[in-house]
C-alpha cells in the first residue's frame, strides 16, 4: 500500500550496491538492550546484558564494565547481602544516557529493585558513583524483563541554584517502584541524594490506577522547554486495546501540573494503535513542502521538528505503518485541551474532550472557568494530569505501509531531502525517500534485532541482538561512471564532475559551482570536451611506518584515543585553596593534609618534619581566628540585617563558632550559610540606646579562640527624603530615585521598597536607591499621592507619605508624518521632483538628480541672501549661499560668486585684447620657421630613444608576467613537515618581555647572572626575599608604583622594563598580579574617561599597567599559542621565509625579488639560475644531502641554506652559525674554498662586487664539503691572515652585492648620457609591483590559516581573553560616555595590538628561528593588516595610497567581520568566574616559578627602589595603611641590608 501523495516503490531483495560495502562489527556475547553515542567524541555505548561496552567510533572495544550476574531475589530489598534465597540473576541493562557536563555515563539494571551507577565516559571501567544503600527513593528502573525504561537529561533549579537531572518514564511493574514519571537528581544536596527523586507528585503514582493501563514507554525527548514522553496504554482498563499517547510537561515544572497526554492516532480508523519506535528530526525542505500542500499537517517548515513514529495494529504482528506529527501541530492540540479544561467546562465544539486518567473524580474537573494562560505550567488547582477523550486526538495517514513488524526508524535530510530508515523484527533495513514523484527503497541487511540510529555521518549504526554493525548509508563511489552514478536516483549520491568520481555533495571539492556536482535525481551528464590550464598541482602526502610513531610506555588507561583529552594521573597540592588551618583540617581525610605549624602551610602529612619536642602534626591546634573583612559596614539601630565576617581560622564545623558579637551585642548565627573556615553569616539584633553606637566584630570559635576585627560597624537609621520622579503609569516600568541621609545601611538584598502596596524592583542600592515600578492593579487611577516605604531587614521599616501617584498610561492614537527618508550621498530614495532649491532668495530649477550629484539652473542675475547672517557678510558682496530642501531639512552647500560687471566702453576693450594677440601670433610664426629644421633633426633621435624605451618596458612586462604565473606554484609540498621549535616558556617569557630592551640578549634578566661576592651572597638572598614580602603588600605596591610614575625620568622604556620585573617577581602569585593589574587598571580608565579621550586607552604603553597589561596577556596566552595558533604561525613565517628564498636576496640592501613590503622590492633584473648542490659535511658520514640554491646568492647565503636543509631537524639556537663553518669546493683534484671577498672578487670602478655562486661558476649538482672551522693555534694564524686579507680587500672598496646604489652610477655612464648600455638603464621599479600581488597570492591561504586561528570564538578561547574582555564590559556599563565603539578599542588594543600583533611580528619570540630583515619586511605587512582589521574606522583608499595599504585592500573588510564576530562570540560565551580565573593562574605560577629569575627580579627592581627611595619613603609617611603596617621600617631594614650590596655593584 502506499500514501497518495508519495510514489513508493520497494525493493527488498539485496542490492548489488551492497556488494564490497566496508562492514565495521563488533559482536557481544549476550544481548544488547541499549546503545548511545556521545556527540564530542564519537564514542558508542553499548548497554547488554551483564556488560557496558566503551566502542571506538569504528566500533573497536576500548573498554568494557561487568554488571553482572549478581546475587539478588526478586523480592530482595537491597542490600543484597541482607537477603535471603538469593541467586545469581542476569543483569539487563534498563537505561543508559550520557551525562556530557561531568563526563559520566547513567547506567540503571534490572538488578537491586533497579539502582543506577554512573560510569567515567573515558574508561567505563571506573565506577564513579554506586550505593544501594539510600532505600527505594533511589531505585528507578524496573527488574521486569518486558517493562520498557525510557529518560532524557535535563536541568532543575532550586534556590537560584541549576542541577543537571534526568527524567525516568516507566512502565508499571510489580515489585518497582511506584512512580511512572520521574525527575532524578544527579548529585547530594542537602536532604537530597543521587538518584533520588526529587518531585513527589502523587499525579503520577502507578498505583492504585497505574496497573490497569499497562503503559508501554518507547521514547523521551526534550524541545524548546518541554519533555515528552511516547507510550501506548489501555483507555480506561476495561479494554486490552492499546492507544498510543505522546504527554508532555514543562521542563521548568516542578509539580508535573503541566503533564498532558494526547491521543495519537495512525492510519484509516487507528488501524496502527501501538507504536513501536519514533524519531524526532527536522523533515528537510521537500518534505516540509509536500506535508504542507497536503493541507493535513498545516504550515510546515524545515527547520520545525516533526515526530516520524511506526506502528502496528495491537492484534497483527504482520502489517506496519510509517505516521507524521510535526511538533507544533501536537502543541496547538495540547493547548486546546488545557484551555478546554481552564475555560470550557472540557469541552471543544460542545462535545466532552478532557478526560482524567488518573482519578476517580472525573466529575469535580474542570467545572469551573479559572483565567489561567493556556501556555502556564499549570497550577496546584489540578493535582491530577489532563488527557485528551479519543474525539479529539490527533489523526495521521499511514504514509507508507509495509507487511512484517517495524520495529525500528531514524531520519536523515541529505540535499533538502529526507531519508528514513527503517528496521523490522527480522532484521531487514530498508532506506526510505520522499518527494511528490518518487520513493526510493535501496538497502538490505540480514539483521537479527532491531535498527537504532546513532549519529549521522557516512555511515549509520544498526544495532544487533548481540552485536552492531556499521554499514554505509549510500555507496555512490561504487559507480565508476556518470551514467551509473545517477541511475542510482540516490539523494545522496551525484557525479563531481571536476573529480570524475560518484560522491556524496559534500566530499565534490566545488560542488556549489554550477554543473560541478551533477545530482543523479536529473539523471544527466556532462562530457569534458577541454580543460583550461593543462596542469595543476597537487599536495603528496605519504604513510609512515607505526613503530616510528610517537607512543607512550606506560600509559593508564591503556587506550588514549587522538584528539581528546583523557585524565591519566591525578595531581594534588594541599595548600591549593587550603590557605588557612581551619581549611587545611577539614581536607578530605584521603588526601592526608596536615597544617604544618613550622612552615605555616598546609602540605602532605610526609612534607611536615615536627620540630623536636612539638606535636604531631595531626594534632596542631589552629591559631586564632582572623577577621578580614565584614559587610555590609552599618546596619539600623533595631537590627534584623544579615552580616558576613570573612576572614580565616573561622572553625571547621558550624558548631564550631559559639559566639558572635557586634558592638558589644549578640548576633544570632545563621548555620545554613556557614563556610569553612573563611565566613561567618549572622542576624544582628536591637543595639543597646543608652551604649555606644559603634564598635568592632568577635568571633569565638571552639576552644575559646577569639578573632577581633580591625574594622568597626556602626548603626544607624536610614533617612529617606524625596522621591523623584513622583509620578508614573500604572502599568509601572518607572525608575524612580529616592535619595535622604545614610539610605546605604545594610546591603541591596536587605531593602524592600513598596508603593501603596505594589513592589519597586530595586536596581541600585547606595547613597541614593533606584528601583522600577510594578503594575498598579486598583481600579481608582489616577491613585491618591501613595506614602514609599523603605524596609531594611526585619526591624526597621521608614517612609516618606504622599510621595508617588500613578496615572493612566499614555494612549498614542495617531503619528505624522507616516513616512520619512535619511540623508545619504549614496541615497537613492528621493527624486528630483521631491528636492527644492534656492540660490538667494530666489528658487532654481532642479534639473537632475543622481547619486551624488544634483544640478540646477542658477538665475542670471544675483539674488539677494535669504537669510540676515547672509547679508551681513560684507566681505563678498556678490557672493550667495544654495540651499538644498529635502522634507523639513535643509542644508546649506558651498557658495556661488557673481562675477562684477565691468563698464569698460567696447573701443577700449577690444584694442587691448586684440593688438597683443596680433604681436603673439606673429613672433610665434617667426619662432616657428626659425626652429623648424632643428626639430626635425631631433624628432628621428627621440623616436629611436622612445622605441628603445617601449622595447625595453614591453620585455619587462612579459618577463613579470611570466615570473608571475611560474611562482604562483603551490609550494606547501616544500614546507617542513617536521615538529614544530617551540620555546620553553622562560625562554619565550624572557624574549617577550626583556629582548626589546636596550641590552637585548646580554639583559641580565636572559643571562641571569649577578655579580654578587660570595661573602654578601646569604645575607643578600634573605633581603631579597624580604622585598618580595614587602613588595606582596597591595599598599606598598601601589605606593610604590604611583611614586615611580610621577617622577619625571621614570621614561617609557623604563615603565616597560620595571612592569616586566615585576611580573617575573610576582610570578608565583599570579593572582595577586592580577588583582594589582585591576586596581591600577581601573584608576587608568577613571583618568581616561573622565579627563581624557576614552579611545586612547591602552595604545601604547605609556603606564606601568599597560606593560602589566601585556605580559598578563603573553602569560595566559602560552598555552593557546602551543595548542592552537602557534602551528599555523609558523606554518605563515616558512611560507615566507620559503618564498623569498625562491628568488634573489640583495645581502646588501636587504631587499628580495619576491617580498610583501614594496620598499623591500628588488627593482631590478637578475639573471640567475636555480642550482641542486650535493653537500658533505666533514665528519659526518659520507651521506650527501641535496640542497637547492640559487646562482646569485653570496657565499654567506649558500652557507644559511645549507645550514638550514642539513640541520633541519635541529632548533636554530642548536645549529651552526655561518661564521664558524667554511664552504669548499672540489671541482678536481684540489678543493678550493668559497668566501665572500678575496682577492679573486670582481671590480667596477670603486665598487666590489661580493663573489656569488656564479662568480666561482659552481654549476648544478657541483659537490660542496661543509666543515667546521677548528680554534687550533694553526687554524687561528689562517684565519688571522684570512681576516687581515679580507680587510685590506675592505678597506677602500665599496661593496655590493646585486644592484649598486643609483647616485653612483654616473661615474661609470657615458659623458654625453648616452643610454645606450641596456644594463645600466634604470629599471621603472612600478612594474615589479605585480611581484607583491604575486607573493600574497600564493601566501593567502597562510595568512588566513593565521587570522582564523585567532579570530574564531567558536574553537577554544582562552579563558583569560573572556575574564578580560567581561571586564571591560563591566566597566564600560559604569561609565555613560563609553560607547560600543569605545569598547572595541579596547579590546582591540588590549589582545590584537599588544597580544597577536607583537607575536606576529616577532616570530623569534615564540619559536627557536631566526627571522631575517627582509622577513620582518613582510611580516610587518602583515601585522599592519591585522592592526587595520581590528579599527573601527574606514580605509579611504586612492592611487597615491601605499602599495601595502592596497594590497590587502580586498580582504580587510572579510577580516574587520571576523574581529567583530570574534568579540561578539566571547561576549555570549558562558562568563569565567574570578575563582575559575584564579584556578588557572594559580596553576600557570605552580608550572613555571620556579624556572624563572625571580632573584634576579627582584635584584633589578629593588634599584628602581634605592633610586626613587626617598619619594618611595615619604609617600608611605602618608599613607595611613602603610602605617599600621609598618612598611617604612621594613624598607629601610631592607635598604640597609642591601647597602653595601650596590655599592659592590
Amino acid at each position: 500500500e502506499q500514501h497518495p501523495l508519495f510514489d513508493v516503490t520497494l525493493l527488498t531483495q539485496a542490492q548489488e550496491e551492497s556488494n564490497n560495502v566496508p562492514i565495521l562489527e563488533f559482536t557481544s556475547e549476550t544481548s544488547i538492550n541499549n546503545v548511545v553515542q556521545d556527540i564530542q567524541t564519537g564514542r558508542i555505548y553499548l548497554g547488554a546484558v551483564n556488560t557496558i561496552f566503551q566502542l571506538g567510533p569504528s566500533l573497536r572495544m576500548q573498554a568494557r564494565a561487568d554488571t553482572g550476574p549478581k546475587e539478588d531475589a526478586r523480592t530482595c530489598t537491597p542490600p543484597a547481602s541482607a537477603c535471603q534465597d538469593t541467586k545469581p540473576m542476569p543483569n539487563l541493562n534498563k537505561l543508559l544516557l550520557v551525562h556530557p557536563s561531568n563526563g559520566s555515563l547513567i547506567v540503571c539494571g534490572s538488578r537491586y529493585r533497579g539502582i543506577c551507577a554512573l560510569l567515567n565516559l573515558t574508561n567505563v571501567e571506573q565506577q564513579l558513583y554506586y550505593s544501594d544503600s539510600k532505600g527505594e527513593r533511589t531505585y528507578v528502573a524496573s527488574i521486569e524483563d518486558n517493562v520498557n525504561v525510557v529518560g532524557v537529561m535535563s536541568n532543575y533549579t532550586k534556590d537560584e541554584n541549576t542541577f543537571s537531572v534526568f527524567l525516568v518514564g516507566k512502565g508499571y511493574g510489580s515489585l518497582d517502584s511506584t512512580k511512572l514519571i520521574s525527575t532524578r537528581i544527579l548529585q547530594d544536596y542537602r536532604e537530597w541524594v543521587v538518584f533520588e527523586s526529587i518531585i513527589e507528585a502523587s499525579t503520577v503514582q502507578t498505583t492504585p490506577f497505574v496497573p490497569k493501563y499497562l503503559h508501554d514507554f518507547r521514547l523521551a525527548f526534550k524541545e524548546d522547554g518541554f519533555v515528552y514522553f511516547l507510550f501506548s496504554r489501555t483507555l480506561d482498563g476495561t479494554d486490552n486495546k492499546n492507544l498510543t499517547f505522546v504527554s508532555r510537561l514543562c521542563e521548568n515544572d516542578h509539580h508535573y501540573y503541566s503533564h498532558t497526554e494526547l491521543q495519537l492516532n495512525c492510519g484509516p480508523n487507528n488501524r496502527y494503535n501501538k507504536v513501536q519506535a519514533a524519531y524526532v528530526a527536522s523533515p528537510g525542505k521537500e518534505l516540509a513542502r509536500v506535508m504542507t500542500e497536503s493541507g493535513m499537517y498545516g504550515k510546515v517548515v524545515s527547520w520545525n521538528k516533526v515526530l516520524f513514529m511506526v506502528a502496528s495494529p495491537d492484534d497483527d504482528d504482520n502489517d506496519s505503518a510509517l505516521c507524521m506529527y510535526p511538533l507544533n501541530f501536537i502543541n496547538e492540540r495540547l493547548v486546546d485541551i488545557i484551555s478546554a479544561c481552564y475555560s470550557d467546562s472540557g469541552k471543544i465544539s460542545g462535545f466532552p474532550a478532557v478526560d482524567i486518567p488518573y482519578s476517580s473524580k472525573n466529575e469535580e474537573f474542570c467545572s469551573s472557568k479559572i483565567a489561567v494562560s493556556a501556555s502556564d505550567c499549570g497550577a496546584d488547582f489540578l493535582p491530577s494530569p489532563l488527557a485528551s477523550k479519543p474525539r479529539v486526538a490527533l489523526k495521521a495517514d499511514a504514509v507508507l505501509t509495509k507487511p512484517g513488524l517495524l520495529t525500528a526508524v531514524a531520519v536523515a535530510v541529505e540535499n533538502d531531502h529526507t531519508i528514513a530508515f527503517l528496521g523490522n523484527n527480522q532484521g531487514e533495513v530498508f532506506k526510505v525517500e520522499w518527494s511528490f514523484d518518487l520513493l526510493l527503497f535501496s538497502l538490505f541487511f540480514p539483521l537479527n534485532f532491531y535498527l537504532r540510529e546513532a549519529g549521522w555521518g557516512n555511515c549509520s549504526k544498526y544495532l544487533m541482538s548481540n552485536g552492531i554493525t556499521k554499514v554505509p548509508v549510500q555507496t555512490c563511489l561504487q559507480k565508476k561512471d556518470c551514467q551509473s552514478c545517477v541511475e542510482l536516483r540516490d539523494p545522496y549520491c551525484g557525479w563531481c564532475v571536476l573529480e570524475g568520481r560518484c560522491t556524496r555533495r559534500s566530499e565534490c571539492r566545488r560542488a556549489e559551482e554550477k554543473n560541478g556536482w551533477l545530482w543523479s535525481y536529473r539523471q544527466q551528464c556532462v562530457k569534458i570536451v577541454s580543460f583550461y590550464p593543462p596542469n595543476l598541482s597537487c599536495k603528496k602526502t605519504q604513510k609512515v611506518q607505526s613503530s616510528k610513531c610517537p607512543q607512550f610506555e606506560n600509559p593508564d588507561p591503556v587506550l588514549i584515543p587522538v584528539g581528546y583529552k583523557t585524565r591519566i594521573i591525578t595531581l594534588y597540592n594541599c595548600s591549593m585553596g587550603r590557605e588557612d588551618c581551619s581549611l587545611c583540617k577539614n581536607s578530605d581525610p584521603k588526601y592526608r593534609c596536615v597544617w604544618c605549624a613550622k612552615q605555616k602551610a598546609c602540605v602532605y602529612e610526609k612534607l611536615c618534619s615536627p620540630d623536636q619536642g612539638s606535636e604531631y602534626p595531626y594534632n596542631t591546634e589552629c591559631p586564632d581566628p582572623q577577621i578580614t573583612k565584614i559587610i555590609p559596614h552599618f546596619g539600623p539601630l533595631r537590627g534584623g540585617i544579615s552580616i558576613t565576617i570573612q576572614g580565616s581560622n573561622l572553625g571547621i564545623h558550624k558548631e564550631d563558632i559559639k559566639s558572635i558579637t557586634v558592638v558589644g551585642e549578640p548576633c544570632i548565627h545563621q548555620e545554613e550559610k556557614y563556610s569553612v573556615s573563611t565566613s561567618v553569616v549572622c542576624e544582628i539584633g536591637p543595639v543597646d540606646p543608652t551604649g555606644g553606637h559603634w564598635g568592632k566584630v568577635e568571633v569565638e570559635v571552639k576552644g575559646e579562640k577569639r578573632g577581633t576585627s580591625s574594622m568597626y560597624f556602626t548603626y544607624r537609621d536610614p533617612i529617606p527624603e524625596e522621591v523623584k520622579p513622583s509620578r508614573g503609569p500604572k502599568a509601572g516600568g518607572t525608575l524612580i530615585t529616592i535619595s535622604g541621609r545614610f539610605l546605604d545601611t545594610g546591603s541591596k538584598n536587605d531593602v524592600q521598597v513598596t508603593i501603596g502596596g505594589v513592589d519597586c524592583t530595586v536596581e541600585q542600592f547606595g547613597a541614593e536607591i533606584t528601583c522600577r515600578t510594578g503594575e498598579y492593579r486598583a481600579d481608582k487611577v489616577p491613585s491618591d499621592l501613595l506614602t514609599v516605604t523603605v524596609k531594611y531587614g526585619k526591624s526597621t521599616t521608614t517612609t516618606i507619605p504622599s510621595a508617588f501617584q500613578f496615572l493612566e498610561n499614555p494612549i498614542v492614537l495617531d503619528h505624522n508624518p507616516k513616512g520619512s527618508f535619511v540623508w545619504s550621498l549614496e541615497s537613492n530614495s528621493m527624486t528630483a521632483k521631491e528636492a527644492q532649491a534656492f540660490v538667494g532668495d530666489v528658487p532654481c530649477l532642479v534639473n537632475t538628480l543622481q547619486d551624488d550629484k544634483l544640478f540646477l539652473d542658477p538665475p542670471s542675475t544675483p539674488p539677494r541672501a535669504r537669510s540676515r547672517r547672509h547679508r551681513r557678510d560684507t566681505r563678498f558682496p556678490l557672493c550667495v549661499y544654495p540651499q538644498i530642501k529635502f522634507g523639513k531639512g535643509e542644508w546649506v552647500v558651498g557658495s556661488v560668486q557673481y562675477e562684477k560687471k565691468n563698464d569698460l566702453s567696447l573701443y577700449i576693450i577690444i584694442p587691448a585684447v586684440i593688438v597683443p594677440m596680433l604681436l603673439i601670433i606673429a613672433i610665434s610664426v617667426y619662432c616657428y620657421r626659425r626652429k623648424s629644421q632643428q626639430a626635425e633633426r631631433e624628432y628621428e633621435k627621440v623616436k629611436h630613444q622612445l622605441e628603445n624605451l617601449e622595447e625595453s618596458v614591453r620585455d619587462r612586462c612579459k618577463k613579470e608576467f611570466t615570473d608571475l604565473m611560474i611562482e604562483m606554484e603551490d609550494h606547501t609540498n616544500e614546507l617542513s613537515e617536521g615538529r614544530i621549535p617551540f620555546l620553553d616558556y622562560k625562554t619565550y617569557t624572557d624574549r617577550v618581555f626583556f629582548l626589546p630592551s636596550k641590552d637585548g640578549a646580554n639583559d641580565v634578566m636572559i643571562t641571569g647572572k649577578l655579580d654578587i661576592p660570595e661573602a654578601r651572597r646569604a645575607t643578600v638572598t634573605q633581603a631579597l626575599n624580604q622585598f618580595s614580602n614587602l613588595l606582596n603588600s597591595k599598599t606598598f605596591l601601589i605606593n610604590f608604583i604611583r611614586t615611580l610614575e610621577r617622577s619625571h625620568d621614570f621614561n617609557a622604556r623604563a615603565k616597560v622594563y620595571f612592569a616586566s620585573l615585576l611580573t617575573v617577581a610576582l610570578h608565583g602569585k599570579l593572582e595577586y598580579y592580577t588583582d594589582i593589574m585591576r586596581t591600577l587598571l581601573l584608576e587608568l580608565m577613571e583618568e581616561y574617561v573622565h579627563s581624557k579621550n576614552p579611545k586612547l586607552m591602552l595604545r601604547r604603553s605609556e603606564t606601568v599597567v599597560e606593560r602589566m597589561l601585556c605580559n598578563w596577556m603573553s602569560i595566559c596566552l602560552y598555552q593557546f599559542l602551543k595548542d592552537s595558533a602557534g602551528e599555523p604561525l609558523y606554518k605563515l613565517f616558512r611560507a615566507i621565509k620559503h618564498q623569498i628564498e625562491k628568488g634573489p636576496v640583495d645581502a646588501r640592501v636587504k631587499k628580495a625579488k619576491y617580498t610583501l613590503n614594496d620598499t623591500g622590492l628588488l627593482g631590478d633584473d637578475v639573471e640567475y639560475s636555480v642550482l641542486t648542490l650535493q653537500v658533505l659535511v666533514q665528519g659526518e658520514g659520507p651521506d650527501v644531502t641535496p640542497v637547492k640554491v640559487l646562482s646569485c646568492d653570496t657565499i654567506s647565503q649558500v652557507k644559511e641554506k645549507i645550514i638550514e636543509q642539513v640541520y633541519r631537524n635541529l632548533p636554530y639556537s642548536q645549529r651552526p652559525k655561518v661564521d664558524s663553518v667554511t664552504l669548499e669546493w672540489r671541482p678536481g683534484s684540489t678543493g678550493q674554498i668559497l668566501s665572500d671577498l678575496d682577492l679573486t672578487s670582481q671590480k667596477e670602478g670603486r665598487w666590489k662586487r661580493i663573489n656569488t655562486l656564479a662568480h666561482y661558476n659552481v654549476r648544478d649538482n657541483a659537490t660542496l664539503v661543509l666543515s667546521r672551522v677548528l680554534h687550533t693555534q694553526q687554524n687561528y694564524d689562517q684565519n688571522q691572515e684570512n681576516h687581515e686579507e679580507r680587510n685590506a680587500l675592505l678597506e677602500d672598496d665599496k661593496v655590493f652585492h646585486l644592484v649598486r646604489p643609483a647616485d653612483e652610477m654616473d661615474e661609470i655612464k657615458s659623458k654625453r648620457g648616452s643610454i645606450k648600455d641596456k644594463s645600466m638603464t634604470k629599471a621603472i621599479t612600478e612594474i615589479y609591483l605585480t611581484r607583491l600581488l604575486s607573493v600574497k597570492g600564493t601566501l593567502q591561504q597562510f595568512v588566513d590559516d593565521f587570522f582564523r586561528s585567532v579570530l574564531c570564538s567558536g574553537a577554544v578561547v582562552p579563558p583569560a581573553v573572556k575574564y578580560f574582555f567581561d571586564f571591560l564590559d563591566e566597566q564600560a556599563l559604569k561609565h555613560n560616555n563609553v560607547d560600543e565603539e569605545t569598547i572595541h578599542i579596547w579590546k582591540t588594543n588590549s589582545l590584537p595590538l599588544r597580544f597577536w600583533v607583537n607575536i606576529l611580528k616577532n616570530p623569534h619570540f615564540t619559536f627557536d628561528v631566526h627571522v631575517s630583515e627582509v622577513v620582518d619586511a613582510s611580516l610587518s605587512v602583515i601585522a599592519q593588516t591585522f592592526m587595520d582589521a581590528c579599527t573601527k574606522s574606514e580605509h579611504k583608499l586612492s592611487r597615491d595610497s601605499p602599495s601595502n595599504k592596497l594590497l590587502y585592500a580586498k580582504e580587510i573588510s572579510t577580516y574587520k567581520k571576523m574581529v567583530d564576530d570574534y568579540y561578539k562570540g566571547i561576549r555570549q560565551m558562558i562568563p569565567v568566574s574570578d575563582q575559575d580565573m584564579n584556578t588557572h593562574l594559580a596553576e600557570v605560577s605552580r608550572a613555571h616559578t620556579d624556572k624563572l629569575n625571580t632573584q634576579v627580579a627582584l635584584h633589578q627592581l629593588y634599584q628602581y627602589a634605592s633610586k626613587y627611595y626617598d619619594g618611595i619613603i615619604a609617600s608611605l609617611d602618608e599613607d595611613p595603611a602603610a602605617q599600621s603596617k609598618q612598611l617604612t621600617l621594613r624598607l629601610q631594614q631592607i635598604a640597609a641590608a642591601l647597602e653595601n650590596k650596590v655599592t659592590d655593584l
